[in-house]
């Protein structure tokens, strides 16, 4: 059993916005080269996989990313 608390481990404070830095780590994780991206096609390529031990490596390497 586990308890969810919505909060943040470290305070974040912002001192000074930047608009192109945010618009630039948004689009490592949501973008055509972001994190999501190579997550799911890494765990969609392992259906095609002909034996267990390969489909176990782009499992896990999917799930890393």
């Amino acid at each position: 059993m586990w308890n969810y608390y919505k909060q943040l481990e470290y305070p974040v404070r912002i001192k000074t916005p930047n608009p192109r830095l945010a618009k630039f780590i948004i689009s490592q994780y949501g973008g055509p080269d972001g994190e999501l991206a190579a997550s799911l096609r890494y765990l969609s390529q392992r259906f095609g996989m002909p034996d267990q031990k390969s489909k176990a490596i782009l499992n896990d390497i999917g799930t890393e990313e």
